[in-house]
């Protein structure tokens, strides 16, 4: 590749909850635009980060992680991840190598041979650094008999392993062509977008059980200040009044703590100063409201049974 070659193209990671694709995403682009928590089924929208390696400017496409729908946002979230795998150039099908090939991989596998093998996908087995290099190889050779995958890397997110290799690779296997986005931007999301889901994830970290999957965070307002600073106004929706108690703590501390939180990450990621006001308020039927979808960056329509 001369100097002169630009490439760029959209890469699309997709597997099981949790299997490290927010991690992996956050690790390549540099900068945190996905949240990442211990938690399965944070990642709702289609999250592109941005990383530029040698003349090459990757986008990656960080879909919710794909399991079986049991409701409305859930269908939107696996048609979200389905829709990023089919528009993207190349595809990475994230596992974790302790749990190997489990009955959800497989069926995303079958989904993929459905698909048709136009599209390259590479297999990445990540979390590499819990299992021993025997259980591993096995591994590989079990999963390429199980699809014909373009590649296959060993990596772990967290710590950095094998993510050199695999981003070399994806520079040089992305399509000749300009630039998509300008040099300096590392996601395409909007910024009240971003704010919502920082926030969003504080709330995962600190709530329990099922509370998560029950509230949403939006941007309601959004005011540039003359210091430069930002005044942020936010909405936690949550489906029950019993949840509302729950997310302010008592005598509001567990809102006060999030906020704290948030507030933090937004002044790093923005680098400058974010004056953040959070409101809890209790729509029940809020899984139902095209209007939050659309805040959300997922589809109402993809949920319809």
């Amino acid at each position: 590749m001369t100097d002169t070659t630009t490439r760029a193209g959209f890469v699309a990671l997709i597997g099981e909850p949790n299997a490290g694709k927010s991690t992996l995403l956050n690790l390549m682009v540099g900068a945190k635009v996905s949240i990442v928590t211990h938690k399965v089924q944070t990642t709702r929208a289609r999250i592109r980060g941005i990383a530029m390696h040698e003349g090459s400017q990757i986008v990656f496409v960080d879909t919710p992680g794909i399991f079986r729908p049991r409701r409305r946002l859930d269908r939107s979230m696996v048609a979200a991840a389905w829709g990023g795998a089919s528009d993207a150039d190349l595809v990475l099908l994230l596992i974790e190598a302790h749990r190997g090939l489990t009955e959800g991989t497989q069926a995303i596998i079958d989904q993929l041979k459905e698909l048709g093998q136009n599209m390259p996908v590479a297999l990445v087995i990540n979390k590499i650094d819990r299992v021993k290099a025997e259980v591993l190889l096995a591994l590989s050779q079990k999963m390429n008999e199980a699809y014909p995958f373009v590649q296959t890397f060993m990596i772990s997110a967290e710590k950095g392993y094998g993510c050199a290799d695999l981003r070399n690779w994806l520079a040089g296997a992305l399509p000749e062509g300009p630039w998509l986005y300008p040099e300096d931007q590392i996601a395409d999301l909007p910024m009240r977008m971003i704010a919502a889901e920082i926030t969003r994830e504080k709330l995962t970290l600190r709530l329990h059980e099922e509370i998560p999957y029950q509230l949403t965070v939006e941007t309601e307002a959004w005011e540039e200040k003359s210091d430069g600073s930002a005044r942020v106004e936010q909405v936690v929706y949550v489906a029950r009044q019993g949840h509302k108690g729950i997310v302010l703590g008592k005598g509001g501390e567990t809102i006060k703590a999030v906020g704290q939180a948030a507030r933090g990450e937004l002044e790093e990621f923005m680098g400058r100063r974010v004056h953040l006001f959070l409101q809890v308020r209790v729509r029940e039927n809020w899984q139902n409201e095209a209007e939050r979808y659309d805040e959300m960056g997922l589809n109402y329509k993809d949920g319809d049974g």
